[in-house]
């Protein structure tokens, strides 16, 4: 898969009061994330071309990828498909990157989400709403040892637009 061919639709660049390799731990931890995702896991195998993937809290897989781009503490590239029948195939493969930078005593960690298609902004509005919860309570998690217990409505717009698109939804 050539990387080059997906467009940046949705950029967040926060600071968080860390080190570099406390943030990668955190993005790379099934016990981590679990603290800031909502109970998602994140495990994956630790190389390129590794398998990545997102359990929910009931242990069932929601999120399969690939890793793509490996470089601790630095940068993480990985696919990231919903594990949602006709998904991928109607919206094309999305990949997420985290690069980590020092900047003081902070970390700025800007996240990028790409798309190798134009989609609409029902169909992005998930991750745009998603996005700042997750890295929120990361932040929150790193800087004060408890991630807040995020509240959100369901993403309706992504919902109806996946749904009007003949694709089955929870």
């Amino acid at each position: 898969m050539n990387l080059d061919q997906f467009k940046p639709l949705t950029v967040y660049t926060i600071y968080i009061a860390s080190t570099p390799e406390k943030v990668w731990e955190a993005l790379t931890s099934a016990e981590f994330s679990r603290a800031y995702f909502s109970g998602f896991a994140v495990e994956m195998q630790p190389k390129l071309g590794g398998s990545f993937i997102v359990r929910a809290p009931d242990g069932s897989e929601h999120i399969r990828g690939e890793v793509f781009e490996y470089d601790p503490p630095r940068k993480l590239t990985v696919t990231w498909n919903v594990n949602w029948p006709g998904l991928v195939e109607k919206l094309g493969i999305t990949v997420v990157t985290y690069e980590i930078e020092p900047a003081g005593e902070a970390v700025r960690l800007t996240l990028s989400q790409r798309h190798d298609r134009e989609l609409s902004d029902d169909i992005l509005s998930g991750g745009r709403t998603g996005w700042p919860a997750i890295l929120s309570g990361l932040k929150s998690l790193l800087e004060t040892g408890k991630a807040p217990k995020i509240e959100m409505a369901p993403p309706v717009k992504l919902l109806e637009a996946l749904k009007a698109m003949g694709i089955k939804v929870p």
